[in-house]
């Protein structure tokens, strides 16, 4: 090729040519679901991690997040839609099985929760590496809180394949695939979704109000109003998971994470974790002979980052998320931004598997200018309008410094992804990719459409608590779930995932030759 192809026609040609579009069904997708499980008056359980369910910190597919009611389901990476919600499908029939007479919470802001001391932190046994993972939660909770790391999301998981690099990186840059490039054109990816990310909690957000006892003895300047027994809601939010309420670190505020290049980004995250936090100082050292967070910085380890996406690399044992990106560059992207969907059982739908296969493709398709820190502030001060005051008519996002509302921004970013999903369609032989497009289009037409307003509405009609909506929604998907045969996996096969996780935790706490303060301070200095 002689020229770089700049525009998005010219882009979006190349990614219909035959050789480019026969690789696009390799998309694939992975899916982090998070959910509580509750008692059957609507509680938060207090009792362990169901032990017929393996242990947490071994098990492929069924894990726990900060608590030890708080449970993560992990799909491992498909082509498939179907396939990934059968599999999900199989992990919550099987979990709900061994749960006695608890249930899983389907919304994503947490159950009637009766202060911190009642979540109980998780706990992955007597391995250094498992009393690491439970004092990094005993940091968060001292920092943050544990109401705040007790709410839910789904992280969807994306990636092209290995034969699309090869081929969209010779026609779209005349570039051979290799680590640098693909990183390369992932963060390009990753800008342009910084830039419309706002989009994904205005069509899923799920999370308009929430219990009271969430914000009891809290500070906030949001405008809440008062809803059933002890409900509270803002008239036009999408995501309050997404808000100040929930996962955000005011600390992190300064730190002007670079998602221009990989290096960048990776300096940004590692000089988080070297800078001392005054504020966090206050837990430094041990009570009574217990340490209270891995180390005083602004991030206690990167997973700490508080981010609506992530570029991923699968990490190795020990290895740290920056130094497999720096070995190996960038593998797929965490969408982080997605509340649990309230109207699936699995709390994500196969429409949104389509929708965001066309939403990825875009960013990546669409030309993606590298992004300043004013800019990057504008994405994130959009991002805020959105989940705060998404469906207000007279809300004014920014772009470019620009005031436009939604329904004009919206405009052109979807004719746009109209062309990406024909592209798709094609590649695929069905109309799935466009179905789910118009789908999300309606919602741009008709703010009343989207999952916050017609959950609001619900409410609202019958003066009806958010608990009381879960809970009905709770019992629903329970009974489903347990009355779903298995479609890929078995009884059986669950049994044996547990049996052998278990033998895997015993395996890492026999295996330990170092003390725990021995094993921290190698862990930070490596």
């Amino acid at each position: 090729m002689t020229s770089k192809p700049a525009s998005f026609s010219e882009r979006v040609n190349l990614l219909a040519k035959p050789a480019v579009s026969a690789t696009l069904p390799q998309i694939k997708h992975g899916v982090e679901r998070e959910t509580l499980r509750i008692n059957p008056n609507g509680s938060l359980a207090q009792t362990p991690h169901p032990p017929m369910l393996g242990a947490a910190l071994t098990h492929e597919y069924i894990t726990t997040d900060f608590s030890e009611s708080l449970l993560e389901f992990i799909t491992p990476p498909e082509t498939n839609p179907d396939k990934t919600i059968k599999q999900l499908t199989d992990i919550h029939k099987n979990v709900l099985s061994h749960m006695g007479e608890e249930m899983l919470w389907p919304l994503s802001m947490p159950c009637f929760v009766q202060g911190d001391e009642n979540i109980p932190i998780a706990n992955y046994g007597t391995s250094n590496i498992g009393k690491m993972k439970t004092l990094y939660r005993v940091g968060l909770k001292n920092r943050y809180g544990s109401a705040m790391q007790a709410i839910s999301g789904v992280h969807f998981n994306f990636s092209f394949s290995d034969e699309f690099w090869q081929v969209w990186l010779e026609e779209s840059e005349a570039k051979e695939a290799n680590k640098d490039t693909i990183s390369e054109a992932y963060f390009a990816l990753v800008r342009n979704y910084r830039r419309f990310c706002w989009l994904i909690p205005y069509l899923f957000g799920a999370s308009p109000a929430l219990c009271g006892s969430f914000i009891k003895g809290k500070k906030t300047n949001l405008p809440f109003q008062k809803l059933g027994k002890g409900s509270i809601y803002l008239p036009y939010a999408t995501s309050l998971r997404m808000s100040d309420l929930g996962y955000t670190n005011s600390e992190q505020s300064d730190l002007s994470i670079c998602y221009n290049k990989v290096d960048t980004y990776i300096n940004s995250v590692r000089k988080a974790i070297k800078t001392p936090s005054e504020k966090y100082r206050a837990f430094e050292g041990k009570i009574n002979g217990e340490y209270q967070q891995l180390n005083s910085n602004v991030l206690q380890i990167e997973n700490e980052l508080y981010s609506p996406i992530r570029p991923k690399q699968p990490t190795k044992p020990l290895e740290k998320p920056t130094d497999a990106l720096a070995e190996r560059g960038v593998n797929y992207i965490e969408v982080r931004a997605l509340d649990v969907n309230p109207f699936s059982a699995v709390g994500i739908e196969k429409s949104q598997f389509y929708f965001l296969d066309v939403f990825l493709t875009y960013c990546l398709v669409a030309p993606s200018a590298m992004m300043t820190d004013a800019q990057y502030q504008e994405t994130e001060d959009n991002l805020s309008s959105v989940v705060v005051n998404g469906r207000d008519p007279e809300l004014r996002l920014k772009r470019e410094n620009n005031p436009v509302s939604i329904q004009e921004w919206a405009g052109p970013i979807f004719e746009h992804m109209r062309e990406i999903a024909k592209v798709l369609d094609n590649a695929n032989d069905n109309t799935l990719f466009t179905q789910s497009v118009e789908q999300q289009w309606q919602k741009v037409v008709d703010s009343s459409k989207t999952p916050s307003a017609v959950i609001l509405s619900d409410l609202l009609a019958g003066n009806k608590d958010n608990g009381q909506l879960g809970m009905e929604l709770a019992q629903a998907y329970r009974d489903q779930l347990k009355a779903t045969d298995y479609q890929i996996f078995s009884d059986s096969e669950f049994a044996a995932l547990a049996e052998t996780s278990i033998k895997q935790q015993q395996a890492k706490e026999q295996a330990d030759n170092v003390s725990f303060d021995e094993f921290l301070k190698n862990y930070f200095e490596y």
